[in-house]
């Protein structure tokens, strides 16, 4: 037997691997299997490249086995197995790979072999649950066996031993239990296969396993328990297989059973790149949003794979935010990780993924917008929020991209349009795209500034989410057409507006004690009310919409919109105030007061003063 001691530098670096590297211990049993396929891949490359080694591909798999008594878990494979200097090498010395080095073998390099392994130092993670593992290895070209066993930091130790079969068995001993780490969990059928079908489902090779079934005695209605060796790991991700040899039902069930969702998806999207990088992705377009969707504890992300063995559960990085709704999965060789195999290094690889990733989805919801629209109006009404988002943060960064995904009601038909489609709507007379903002399209409907647009025959869009309007004001135009507020204190319709500028340059007196009585920046007379005497606009990039948006928000800051009272120049009320300022202007200040909460009540604004509202109506009605 031989007694050694690891270098200096690999202390150093297996104290790192237990304590530091890995942040979640699940993953040893992971990075096991991983190395238990590189060695059975090793052999099969073997096989096709030496005439004297003869294998029987349907033979090749990985077992595991457990023993709760001897608290030992054994990962075995029929791969190439390693002779006492590989096992000196690739063990002895932490972070070098054997599979690293058969990966840049000049004859293996170009070859389109998997290997997963490429540190070194997967195998070390099982030191975070065992307190000694041995190793028992033959190689295919070594007639003996050897074992190598090691406690951790003390070294390890190497001898001749019997195995019958070229291969390895990896015998892991679990630690006692803690009073922060119950160790004891991976010593039970349930955890072993919950991490099989987590982190290794998609190895190619079948990963077995004694399982336990209750099954029914015969002429009893006694159960016994049987034992019975079943492969674990699906093998085949459905990502891999071809697009038409997979049925919708077998998408549906896949998401249905991976995402824990009651309805099937709206939309499945299966992309495969060649290329600069070269990766498979399958996504997938929820048909209702997660419970947890609009809490801070929801994240975001597709599951990374690389070569079938899950890196990543959620790689936040490869999602916008504005498509954070989207699930599924990417598989790739072509984004570097870091050394414990758990996270993302920051490449040009992951960034190029998440960008042909994003390309797709638009794509792919632009032919759902014309094929499909049921359906992309279903996903609009839940996630259409987030798309536009996407398209105010940032300072706009992402507009022109996103801009012909957004969708808006429909003054004429109440229903979702599209910006493009309301400019192909658009008379040759327009000029501009009109838009109104409220709670709801029965309140836009009955705005006293609504009135001139649709006199116009002009078609508006009904704002009623709270992004709505920074999403337009975002946009600035579309098609050069520009975005305006029919509450915009500026928008006047009316050909003749000399005949009212003149009106209000003659009452402006009266317009200025009004004001200065109610507090805002101006009163004036209007000829685009057609009924309604009075209506609130506003100046500024704020409107009464955003105010009250901004408003609701967490926090102690208020702003205020610079708002307009306007009143009907055609309605009793003009020539009811005139005669007041001229004979009464105490009740011209209560009249004023009165009009004012009325435009703010019809936009849906609190009133300061309600009570002292009330005793004016009150007053006035009974006189």
């Amino acid at each position: 037997m031989k007694k050694k001691e690891f270098k200096s530098e690999s202390k150093r670096l297996l104290d790192l691997m237990i304590n530091s590297i890995y942040t979640n211990k699940d993953i040893f049993l992971r990075e096991l299997i991983s190395n238990a396929s590189d060695a059975i891949d090793k052999l099969y490359y073997k096989s096709l490249t030496d005439d004297s080694v003869k294998i029987n591909k349907e033979s090749l798999e990985i077992n595991i086995n457990y023993d709760k008594e001897l608290r030992t878990i054994t990962i075995s494979d029929n791969g190439c197995g390693m002779t006492e200097s590989e096992l000196e090498n690739n063990l002895g010395t932490i972070a070098k790979s054997g599979s690293l080095a058969f990966k840049q073998m000049d004859d293996v390099k170009d070859k389109d072999i998997d290997i997963i392994g490429q540190f070194g130092v997967g195998f070390y993670s099982a030191f975070m649950v065992a307190d000694e593992i041995t190793v028992i290895s033959k190689s295919m070209e070594d007639e003996k066996a050897n074992k190598w066993n090691s406690k951790g930091l003390d070294g390890y130790t190497l001898e001749n031993c019997e195995k019958s079969s070229i291969g390895t068995d990896i015998i892991i001993h679990v630690k006692e239990d803690t009073e922060d780490d119950n160790y004891s969990d991976y010593l039970t059928e349930y955890k072993l296969k919950e991490l099989i079908k987590k982190y290794s489902d998609y190895i190619r090779y079948p990963i077995k396993m004694e399982v336990s079934h209750s099954h029914k005695k015969e002429d009893s209605d006694e159960y016994e328990t049987i034992k019975e060796i079943e492969t674990i790991n699906s093998m085949v991700p459905i990502w891999k297989k071809n697009k038409g040899d997979v049925s919708d039902e077998e998408y549906e069930h896949y998401y249905t059973d991976t995402y824990y969702d009651y309805e099937k998806p709206l939309k499945v999207i299966s992309t495969s790149v060649e290329g600069v990088v070269s990766y498979k992705g399958l996504l997938f377009v929820p048909s209702h949003a997660p419970f947890d969707f609009y809490t801070k504890e929801y994240e975001k992300g597709l599951s990374l794979y690389s070569n079938g063995v899950l890196i990543m559960e959620k790689c936040a990085e490869l999602l916008p935010d504005y498509f954070s709704f989207i699930k599924g999965v990417v598989d790739t060789e072509d984004v570097s990780l870091n050394i414990s195999r758990e996270m993302l290094q920051k490449t040009k690889s992951v960034n190029l993924i998440a960008k042909n990733i994003e390309n797709k989805i638009i794509k792919e919801f632009m032919t759902m917008l014309e094929s499909d629209r049921e359906n992309y109006i279903k996903m609009f009404k839940v996630f259409g929020n987030n798309i536009k988002f996407g398209i105010y943060n940032n300072y706009g960064v992402d507009k022109e991209k996103l801009q012909d995904l957004i969708m808006f009601t429909s003054s004429k038909t109440k229903e979702l349009i599209t910006l493009k489609e309301y400019v192909d709507n658009m008379s040759e007379e327009q000029n501009d795209i009109y838009y109104a903002s409220g709670e709801s399209f029965e309140k836009i409907d009955t705005l006293p500034q609504v009135e001139q647009v649709k006199d116009k025959d002009y078609e508006i869009l009904y704002l009623t989410d709270y992004v709505d309007e920074f999403t337009l004001n975002a946009l600035v135009e579309y098609e050069g057409k520009k975005f305006k507020n029919v509450s915009a204190a500026d928008l006047d319709l009316d050909e003749n507006k000399d005949e009212i500028n003149k009106i209000n340059e003659e009452n402006k007196n009266m317009f200025t004690f009004m004001k200065d009585i109610i507090g805002i920046s101006e009163v004036r007379f209007t000829k685009k009310l057609k009924t309604h005497p009075v209506c609130l606009t506003s100046k500024g990039n704020i409107s009464v919409e955003m105010e009250k948006v901004i408003n609701a928000m967490p926090g102690d800051e208020t702003i205020n919109a610079e708002v307009v009272l306007e009143i009907n120049e055609n309605h009793p009320i003009a020539n009811k105030i005139k005669d007041l300022y001229e004979n009464d202007k105490e009740m011209l200040e209560k009249y004023s007061k009165v009009l004012y909460s009325e435009a703010r009540l019809i936009e849906g604004l609190n009133i300061d003063n309600p009570t002292e509202i009330s005793n004016l109506i009150c007053e006035m009605i009974s006189k």
